[in-house]
């Protein structure tokens, strides 16, 4: 494996200007870069996951760009572009008249085991939402999930893949997601009805889905689990608490309603006669909270830890840590409420 992530990165070295390929080859820990930064009239820059380095001493020309933009595929409506058959990703910025004037070309891995932290969960049939920062992992994870359940499972697995981030660009998906099946989305509005097409057109028993982030694509997840296909998703959100409080996302654990209680509920509940409640079931069983690469926060039951955190009671989480030795190990841990 670590043979095909490096032939990966070559490809994506391979679309830069040729004053900045070589300064990447000679870096130390060349194979930990995240991203490379191409803003018109800045210098270039690598980011690691120990900081940013300089690429060069002049700035960025417009035909650095022009050379980058024509050695890769077109751009999307959200602005990604990919390179075929690797899992890299170049994001562009326009000025206010649609030019590109920068790149953000960030690595893309396929990694083996990064699901060991929530291998059982998956196996459960359950469906899983993953949270966590931008560069957490969400979408390594992810692909990883959708190798094991396809390959190691035998599951019949579909990924909606927009900006084709999970399977590649290009019409054959990458190797990393195993037998698992891939419908593109030709644009991020249409994801939804491309989650409800792989369901009624491709008998799934698994659905994966990155970067769930309307209200249509959270009704269309919903439409899912109730016809009993089980869904692995992800979301950008720091905690389970964030979603329950974002009133695009919140359908996810159930969505949050307000509730006039009568004089007699409310003294027996200590509260005010306006209190917020959880309005339906969770569409998704799970929650995992990736707070790091070796360290995720779970929660296994949404239903009681969402009604506890609207009535503000202390809420525990089952922390999984994957050590130096590559053993797990759990502990429980109360987790702050704001």
């Amino acid at each position: 494996m670590s043979e095909l992530v490096a032939q990966d990165l070559e490809a994506l070295v391979s679309i830069l200007p040729l004053n900045v390929q070589s300064k990447l080859r000679d870096m130390d820990g060349f194979g930990d870069l995240l991203e490379v930064v191409l803003d018109l009239g800045r210098v270039p820059e690598a980011r690691f996951p120990q900081g940013e380095c300089l690429l060069s001493d002049h700035e960025v020309s417009e035909a650095d760009l022009e050379y980058v933009v024509g050695s890769i595929g077109s751009f999307g409506d959200d602005n990604r572009a990919g390179i075929e058959r690797t899992l890299h990703r170049i994001s562009a910025m326009r000025n206010r008249k649609g030019k590109i004037v920068g790149l953000t070309c960030r690595v893309g891995r396929a990694v083996f085991g990064t699901s060991r932290l929530i291998e059982d969960l998956v196996y459960t049939g359950k469906s899983i939402l993953l949270l966590g920062r931008p560069g957490m992992g969400k979408t390594t994870m992810l692909r990883e999930v959708a190798r094991v359940l396809a390959d190691d499972a035998g599951k019949r697995v579909v990924i909606v893949d927009t900006s084709n981030e999970v399977a590649g660009d290009g019409d054959i998906p990458h190797s990393a997601i195993g037998h698992s099946r891939r419908m593109q989305v030709v644009t991020p509005d249409l994801q939804h009805s491309v989650m409800i097409e792989a369901v009624e057109n491709h008998m799934p028993e698994v659905i994966i889905i990155d970067e769930m982030g309307t209200e249509l694509e959270a009704a269309a997840a919903r439409t899912i689990a109730e016809r009993g296909v089980q869904l692995v998703a992800t979301a950008h959100g720091n905690a389970l608490e964030n979603l329950v409080l974002n009133p695009t996302l919140s359908d996810l654990v159930g969505g949050v309603q307000t509730v006039i209680l009568g004089d007699d509920e409310a003294r027996r509940r200590r509260s005010q006669k306006t209190v917020l409640e959880r309005k339906s079931p969770p569409t998704f069983d799970i929650v995992v909270e990736i707070q790091s690469w070796y360290r995720v926060a779970v929660h296994l039951n949404v239903a009681k830890v969402v009604d506890s955190i609207l009535r503000g009671f202390p809420v525990d989480a089952e922390v999984r840590v994957l050590d130096e030795a590559g053993a797990i190990r759990k502990f429980t841990e109360p987790l702050a409420l704001s």
